[in-house]
């Protein structure tokens, strides 16, 4: 089932972002050819202007030791699998002590590197990092494949406390919710929200073989979902079938 990720609230928003760079990031990264590499590093950019715009590393702390209460409190709990439980408290350790090891902001080495923040103010513009431009990128392009992912990897080693911490929490998030077979009716719908603890994310899935998409407008109020259609290179229009859909609402 294809499934989207509709977040509430900014914080959720930036981790969902910084997931769907983290992911590009290492797609391209398991290629060999030097475009593979070169997008690599724009997608190492793009996550260094994400974070640079949120103060994440508290944020991230905060949450995480938030987390290992919550799992502490399970130990006990016969519905719950002693050895799992272990195993996400002990990542959550590890992750935690990574991001209060890190000196200052993340990722703060690499936007000290000179020849890096060169080619990045260059990355604005388009086309702005040819051979002319820039040559010794391009001279770093020319070289083995290897050698530049091995230089990729050491850059990344400086993000990989923010990537473990943001994929821990998304995962809890994603968890957190219980599953809804719903029916959008001629393509739309509608759901009014209560509760004490207004939902952080929702989550919907849509069966692969059905010809739509969900656009959603949200807030702590009440959902309003639109199952739209791409039929060819044309402006999406309303779904007229009615839509079997399921929807989670996550909260950490």
């Amino acid at each position: 089932m294809a499934s989207y990720d509709y977040p509430f609230n900014e914080r959720v928003r930036t981790l969902l972002r910084l997931e769907d760079l983290f992911a590009k990031i290492f797609y391209y990264l398991s290629g060999d050819h030097e475009l593979n590499h070169h997008c690599t590093l724009i997608g190492i950019f793009q996550v260094l202007d994400v974070i640079d715009r949120a103060e994440l590393k508290t944020d991230l702390l905060q949450e995480l030791d938030r987390q290992k209460v919550v799992m502490e409190s399970l130990r006990g709990n016969p519905a719950i699998a002693e050895n799992i439980l272990n195993d996400v408290i002990g990542e959550i350790e590890q992750t935690t002590h990574s991001l209060r090891t890190t000196p200052g902001k993340i990722g703060q080495v690499l936007r000290d590197n000179e020849w890096l923040m060169g080619i990045k103010q260059r990355t604005v513009i388009p086309g702005g990092v040819c051979e002319f431009d820039v040559p010794s990128y391009h001279y770093w392009l020319g070289q083995p494949a290897e050698r530049r992912k091995q230089d990729l990897e050491s850059w990344l080693a400086y993000l990989t406390p923010l990537h473990d911490g943001l994929r821990i929490i998304l995962h809890i998030l994603r968890g957190s919710g219980v599953p809804t077979q719903l029916v959008a009716m001629q393509g739309t719908f509608q759901q009014m929200l209560g509760g004490a603890k207004p939902a952080q994310m929702l989550r919907i899935k849509v069966a692969d073989d059905l010809p739509c998409f969900p656009e959603v407008s949200a807030n702590k109020y009440a959902i309003n979902i639109r199952f739209n259609a791409l039929e060819g290179i044309q402006k999406p229009r309303q779904c007229e079938r009615d839509v079997s859909f399921e929807l989670t609402l996550c909260n950490l």
